[in-house]
């Protein structure tokens, strides 16, 4: 049985969920529509107010190790609530414990709009992106899953990610519930957790993840939940210990594991281990980089990542936006990212259209499409005299046509007859005989 909705002020601009849980960070949530007019007061919590036009068109749902956190979102308000399974005590309750995670999972303790404000002053791209793309924010992970994810993510888009890392759930993880006990998503849907190391540990899971569709990732993710095993009596503790180090020793420790390059270890150093400076290099934040930024690589040209490139893209982004490089960094990476092609433009499209258009019954403003013309344009004339004019125009245009080939005609007689009486005129003259 699940709670009714506690309520959060917290404007987009601080957390926009539609962006941030769909632009490559954490591949699990899963979003279920909601029809506005069928939600009932019910569902959120008695001192909770809410506009009638203003009701959430959106759920989001995240399995936890207990619970599944459902969230809802307005422009000012963060809905929440927690779902325990029917079994638990806290079932229909809430144990007070799931707004202090939503605060440590958002990091809501960093004034986001301030970050924007000050990459916008370092950096002239970031401001003219900024406008489409508010409220994208670095989450803070669970370094196991997190790590798991991104060796998922190799050579891979985020819709096949989030295909495999919800396989890894569904497999290796039993459902904490079903649709039945939580309505909105289609019937048969089960919310499972992430699955806990040991799940992954077992040799036998290479192959069935190859069965799965896991490819060449499935010994990476067999062999890394082992190390982990083998090496710690409780890995996600020793994950999560590796905060307290220094970046390069973080990142020497997760190069360790099989599976771990250079950008995924910059990924979890990002998204789970709090190095908000860190700025993970793919091909999409090259491209960025040359097209946007106009880096060159110094000395000759390479014609694929490596080490040297790696490191001067990230230095120059580290350089151009400061210790939440990072946290900028996701802003133009979900900006390039297709999915996200028309992201921002409707909003946009409203705010403008409400500071122009003209209130009914007012005419619309013509749009002069050659601005370079600063004549004042004639007001248009009335259809029946255009459809006359043009008429008139067109039987003058034919007449011409005629009188053009008559013309023609006639100076090529003309010039037939002019020859022939000179031809005559010379056998008159004298002298001339046959």
């Amino acid at each position: 049985m699940a709670s009714v909705f506690n309520s959060l002020q917290l404007p987009i601009a601080q957390l926009n969920l539609k962006a941030v849980l769909k632009c490559g960070q954490s591949f699990r949530w899963t979003m279920v529509p909601l029809d506005p007019t069928k939600q009932g007061s019910r569902e959120y919590k008695s001192d909770t107010e809410i506009k009638p036009g203003d009701l959430p068109t959106e759920e989001w749902r995240l399995t936890l190790e207990d619970r599944v956190v459902c969230l809802r979102q307005t422009a000012t308000k963060l809905f929440y609530r927690a779902h325990f399974p029917t079994e638990s005590a806290l079932s229909g309750k809430d144990d007070g414990t799931t707004l202090p995670w939503l605060r440590d999972y958002f990091q809501l303790n960093v004034n986001l709009e301030a970050l924007y404000a000050d990459w916008g002053k370092r950096d002239p791209v970031f401001q003219k992106m900024a406008p489409r793309f508010v409220g994208i924010r670095i989450l803070r992970q669970d370094p196991w899953e997190n790590l798991m994810s991104f060796i998922c993510s190799q050579n891979n888009h985020i819709s096949r990610i989030t295909s495999l890392v919800h396989s890894l759930c569904i497999h290796f993880s039993p459902p904490l519930c079903s649709s039945s006990e939580l309505p909105g998503a289609p019937l048969g849907t089960s919310w499972h957790p992430f699955p806990p190391p040991k799940a992954l540990a077992d040799p036998n899971v290479e192959a069935k993840l190859r069965e799965l569709g896991f490819g060449y990732r499935a010994k990476y993710i067999q062999k890394t939940a082992a190390m982990l095993c083998e090496k710690y009596e409780d890995p996600i503790k020793a994950l999560l210990e590796l905060r307290q180090l220094s970046t390069a020793e973080a990142r020497k420790h997760l190069l360790e594991y099989h599976g771990v390059g250079p950008k995924v270890a910059d990924c979890i150093l990002l998204m789970s281990l709090d190095k908000t400076e860190v700025v993970p290099v793919d091909t999409h934040v090259q491209q960025i980089a040359t097209k946007m930024y106009g880096f060159r690589s110094q000395g000759k040209q390479p014609k694929a990542m490596n080490p040297k490139l790696y490191s001067e893209i990230a230095n120059k982004f580290s350089d151009t936006w400061g210790s939440h490089a990072g946290w900028a960094h996701s802003v133009l990476f979900t900006a390039d990212l297709k999915s996200f092609a028309n992201f921002g433009l409707e909003s946009t499209a409203a705010a403008t259209a409400h500071d122009t258009v003209l209130p009914l019954p007012s005419p619309a403003p013509i749009i002069d499409k050659n601005p370079l013309d600063k004549q004042p344009r004639a007001a248009p004339t009335k259809s029946k005299d255009w459809f006359i004019k043009r008429a008139l125009r067109k039987r003058k245009s034919e007449q011409s046509t005629i009188n053009l080939k008559v013309d023609e005609g006639e100076t090529q007689e003309a010039s037939e007859d002019t020859t022939l009486a000179e031809r005559v005129k010379r056998r008159r003259r004298p002298g001339n005989h046959a």
